[in-house]
């Protein structure tokens, strides 16, 4: 299943890789594969998608096994660098407001932190597995015809159970389940309610969602930064999407953007009535991203349609027309 040219798994959801490690539907050489691993090109159709023969693909086991064990190792270097005692935040200071208190200090540290951990694993990770590591990423490549259901289901599941034990780890390591960390606690009692922290949630993963694709999943990129500087722009758009929402509400941790990391903290310490939205609210995101991303889609590579530009001479003048290469 390997490529012979560059001795990496093709995978059209590959996130950094801007669809630069995948085959060409239109070589019958590459039949044979993509009934195996359809994923292997982007523009998934509905029989595809749900085609359950990835269940017994050895290769994808071992994907999902890889994801497991990465997002086990970023969810607990980016929880455990948020660890804090289970009180509720410092009320804003009356000169300086939020950016005074440990409410804003805290998050920019650890956005600058997880923004290089998340862009460096996606180097490490990125060629076996596509480097998720988390559900908030593989949803938005499954609705975006990017990534096959049983893919989905393994990927979360691995996901899932990676947070799982990163979690019991930094139980472990806090030496109690009493405390909180950043992007994963409300305190109900304070203004921010259940409501607003479902929107916070929402309109953080599909802002991360937005960069992430735009500059990790996108074929047109490739020629302008490739998948040498795209996990760098992935890490980026994470760390700036966490610090985003991480401060204004009061209360509130901020939006969680992986719901394996929530998940994790949840098991270490304890699990709120809330916890559903670290989980729908991403859902929901990525619905509404890979509608978005049907009807305009960034482009395709390979036997589509790319447009291009051509220069025609016309007495003294030049003038540009838009023609298609098929």
């Amino acid at each position: 299943m390997r490529s012979e040219t560059t001795g990496m798994i093709p995978f059209a959801g590959r996130l950094g890789g801007n669809q630069t490690f995948i085959l060409d539907r239109s070589d019958p050489a590459n039949a044979e594969v993509l009934q195996r691993v359809p994923d292997a090109a982007p523009n998934l159709n509905l029989r595809e998608i749900f085609e359950l023969r990835g269940f017994t693909e050895g290769g994808l086991w071992k994907a999902a096994i890889v994801e497991c064990f990465g997002t086990m190792i970023l969810v607990f270097g980016s929880t455990y660098n948020s660890l804090s005692p289970y009180i509720p935040p410092p009320t804003p200071s009356p000169t300086s407001g939020v950016f005074g208190t440990v409410a804003f200090l805290g998050p920019l540290v650890a956005a600058c932190i997880n923004a290089v951990l998340i862009a460096i694993l996606i180097y490490c990770f990125g060629a076996i597995s596509g480097a998720h590591l988390n559900p908030l990423i593989t949803f938005a490549t499954f609705f975006a015809r990017l990534a096959t259901f049983p893919r989905l289901v393994l990927y979360v599941a691995a996901q899932t159970l990676g947070g799982t034990l990163a979690g019991l780890l930094l139980r472990a390591a806090a030496g109690t389940r009493s405390f909180k960390v950043g992007g994963c606690f409300l305190f109900t009692d304070e203004p921010t309610r259940i409501s607003s922290q479902f929107v916070i949630e929402f309109m953080g993963s599909l802002l991360l969602l937005v960069m992430a694709f735009g500059v990790g999943l996108d074929p047109r990129q490739k020629e302008i930064f490739g998948p040498a500087l795209a996990p760098i722009l992935v890490g980026l758009a994470a760390g700036a999407s966490a610090l985003c929402f991480a401060f204004s509400a009061p209360g509130s941790g901020g939006a969680a953007l992986n719901p394996a990391r929530c998940f994790g903290v949840f098991v270490g310490s304890h699990f709120p009535v809330w916890h559903w939205i670290n989980w729908v609210g991403p859902l929901a995101a990525s619905v509404l991203h890979g509608v978005v991303y049907w009807v305009v889609p960034p482009g395709s590579v390979g036997a589509d349609q790319d447009r291009a530009v051509k220069v025609v001479p016309d007495r003294d003048e030049k003038s540009v027309e838009g023609v298609n290469h098929v």
